[in-house]
Parts: structure tokens; C-alpha cells; sequence
């Protein structure tokens, strides 16, 4: 059966990760992308290598791993939209879409007649979504936002790294885009929402999503436990800040493991498992509360216990025993781990290159199986067959608009 999205047309008009990563989970999810990108230079990231792909006989392409992690299943049409001729296509193409993902600056499509206003006036079911740093209201609607600010200003970074005092000490930003993929995951959240709102109604709506907003929505239990105690939050390191023991601890070959007791049934089994059952009696480690107070005294005990057995061994002992405990892998380990293959984490996609490895995407349905069924398009390969499919242009009419640099 078809993907759940089967029969919806999104016209994306994003850049870079937050707006491409929304549009690819709605492309695998079934629906038809069209990614309009700047005739010649396209979409920023086909830039941001190396690494590039290479092609069957091992040669390096220009399209660089970024922008294939972002942008399989699209059709690429390039216009040229700071001309009119340009505009008036893009709006031709909302009138026959159903949703638009967008991460211009705050006005910035306004100032092009590309607007919600605008495009709702020709499409009242349209769906428009509008992703930027800041919003578009407050003090800072009108400024650029990029990830690695919003790790800062969101209120990360100061929860990220090594604790003051220690080794390294000082804020960190986390080794992914995380406001990004997060706010792309949250777009994607609200279009659907916004669907089945349409569905009832028949109405279109507009989605205000902002970086800095998801990166504040992201402090979840970090935020709450400020609100609850008053004092922010700090930089713990490898230890957690409400569970103890749950960081990682190193073995008898010089690996380390996580483990991560998450409830003192799995600290009474831990300790039963290593002939310590003293341990869970002792009042200084009986529950998790008295843990967290008296981690300093429980962590050198641990340490001491686990450099006992090799790091295969811990894993295959308290996996037994229902004890969360796991490697810490790179990332080819992780590709190469038996968990990741069995879920099938890794796809193939046929390019005029040749292949073309990728991520798979995490949503796993029963019925509506995801579909993987064009590799990350070249700049503007689709822009024929998308204007003579969805406004009828002739070819004649096509070659014109690209001479004179429109698309």
C-alpha cells in the first residue's frame, strides 16, 4: 500500500536543514516534493562539502553529503524568484499544491506577492508553513537565526559539555543540528495536524515555527527541573543529573560502557549480579534519590567493580539481567551494529551517479509502508517535467523561460 501522504503536493521552498529535513519525512511519507532552488548555485548545502558523493568508477561528484541527507524523494524545478516572471510561476505552482514549507526571513516573501495572504487569496486550503530562526514575532522576528546560535541562546550549550572543575570544562554544542531536525520534525508534526484540521474543515492554515522556540520546547525535564528548584541547571558531563548510576563506566580491556539504572530494581539486580548485594541495602544507595545525593561515594565504588570484566562481558551479564547497559560506537560501529541492520537504519538509492547510501527514515507503519523512491535530485533535473505536468507549459514555452534566465 501507498505511503500515508499518497496524493498531497508540498511545494518546498527551504534551504539548508530545517525546512528540507521536514519535506523529506513528508516525501518518504508518500507525498510529492517539488524543491524550487536558485537556477545555477540551487539549494546553499550542494556547496557545503567535501565530503562529495562519489560515482561508480570511485570519482568525487559536486553533490555533497549534506545535501543528500536532507533531500531524497524531491523533484528539483529551479526559478528564479527575485524576478516577476519567477513569482508568477511559484504562485501558479501553490494554487495546485496542498501544503508549502518556506524559511526566508521574516517578510521576506511578502515583499515577492509570495505571502500566506497572497497564496491564500488563490488556494484557501493551502497549508503554509513558515520556518525561521526567531519567528515571526518579537523583539528578533527580522534577524537571521542558524543552529549553532540557537544551541547557545536556547539554553543547550549550558547544559552540554564537561562540568566546571573538570577536564574540558565549558559549554559545548551538541555534534549535530539538533534545532534544526528538531524544528523540522516539529513542522512536520504541524502540517499534519493542520491536515486533518483541513479534512474537517476544509480550511488552509498558516505555521509560525521558530528554531529558538523548539530549542526552549526541547529543554523538557532540564527546564522543569529549574522550575522546580529555582536554580538553573549546569553542565554535568558524562553523569546525570537525576540518576544515579546512569553514565558510563570503564572495563577491563580500557573500553567504557553506559549503564543506565534507570529504578532500584534494576540497582538491586546489578548489585546481586556482582556478589555486592550490600550495596542496595546501604543507606547511602538504597533508592534513587539517596543515590543522586551521595553519587560522589557510589561512582568510585562502581568504577571499581566494573574495571573487573571486559566491556562484551558487561554487556552480555546485565543484558541478562535486564540491566540497561551498551556500547559507546562511532559511527560506522553503529551501521555495522546487528540492532541497526535488523531495522534496516540504511538505504540504497539509484542516482545517474550511481548509488547513493542514506539514512533511513525511523517511522515504521503496518500498513502504509514508507516509500524510498528517488535518490536527491540534481539542480533543476525536474524543471521541465514539473511546469508541462503541472501548469501545462509547452516546450517552446519552457525553453524561452530558460533563456531568459527564469528558471
Amino acid at each position: 500500500m501507498a505511503g500515508p501522504l499518497t496524493g498531497l503536493r508540498v511545494l518546498d521552498l527551504s534551504r539548508v536543514m530545517a525546512g528540507p529535513w521536514c519535506t523529506q519525512i513528508l516525501a518518504d511519507m508518500g507525498a510529492e516534493v517539488i524543491k524550487v532552488e536558485r537556477p545555477v548555485s540551487g539549494d546553499d548545502t550542494r556547496h557545503w562539502g567535501p565530503p562529495w558523493l562519489k560515482d561508480r568508477d570511485g570519482n568525487e561528484t559536486r553533490e555533497s553529503a549534506y545535501y543528500l541527507s536532507a533531500n531524497r524523494g524531491k523533484h528539483s524545478v529551479t526559478v528564479d524568484m527575485s524576478r516577476p516572471e519567477g513569482q508568477a510561476l511559484i504562485r501558479q505552482l501553490a494554487a495546485e499544491s496542498d501544503i508549502l514549507v518556506e524559511n526566508f526571513k521574516s517578510g521576506g516573501l511578502a515583499r515577492k506577492g509570495l505571502d500566506y495572504a497572497t497564496l491564500e487569496a488563490i488556494n484557501p486550503g493551502l497549508i503554509y508553513c513558515s520556518i525561521t530562526g526567531f519567528g515571526q514575532t518579537g523583539p528578533m522576528a527580522a534577524m537571521a537565526g542558524y543552529d549553532y546560535l540557537i544551541q547557545a541562546q536556547g539554553g543547550l550549550m549550558s547544559i552540554t559539555g564537561a562540568a566546571d572543575g573538570e577536564p574540558g570544562a565549558g559549554p559545548q554544542r551538541v555534534g549535530m543540528a539538533v534545532a534544526d531536525l528538531t524544528t523540522g520534525m516539529n513542522a512536520t508534526i504541524a502540517i499534519l495536524g493542520a491536515l486533518h484540521h483541513r479534512h474537517l474543515t476544509g480550511e488552509g492554515q498558516y505555521i509560525d515555527m521558530a528554531l529558538l522556540d523548539v530549542q526552549v520546547s526541547w529543554l523538557a525535564n532540564q527546564a522543569q527541573n529549574y522550575f522546580c528548584s529555582g536554580t538553573p541547571p549546569t553542565r554535568t558531563g558524562e553523569y546525570h543529573p537525576n540518576l544515579v548510576p546512569y553514565q558510563p563506566f570503564p572495563t577491563a580491556d580500557g573500553e567504557k560502557v553506559i549503564i543506565a539504572i534507570g529504578n532500584d530494581g534494576q540497582f538491586q539486580r546489578f548489585c546481586q549480579a556482582v556478589g555486592r548485594p550490600e550495596l542496595a541495602e546501604d543507606p547511602r544507595f538504597a533508592t534513587n534519590p539517596v543515590r543522586v545525593r551521595h553519587r560522589l561515594e557510589l561512582v568510585p565504588i562502581m568504577v571499581e567493580i566494573t574495571r573487573s570484566r571486559t566491556a562484551a562481558e558487561w554487556i552480555a551479564l546485565l543484558g541478562e539481567i535486564a540491566v540497561p547497559c551498551g556500547p559507546i560506537q562511532n559511527i560506522a560501529q553503529v551501521f555495522d551494529d546487528p540492532q541497526v541492520k535488523a531495522r534496516e537504519m540504511q538505504i540504497e538509492l539509484e542516482s545517474r551517479h550511481g548509488p547513493v547510501p542514506g539514512v533511513a527514515n525511523p517511522i515504521k507503519y503496518s500498513r502504509t509502508r514508507l516509500e524510498y523512491r528517488k535518490a536527491p535530485p540534481a539542480l533543476g533535473e525536474d524543471t521541465e517535467a514539473v511546469l508541462a505536468r503541472l501548469l501545462d507549459k509547452a516546450p517552446e514555452e519552457i525553453a524561452e523561460l530558460r533563456q531568459r534566465g527564469v528558471v
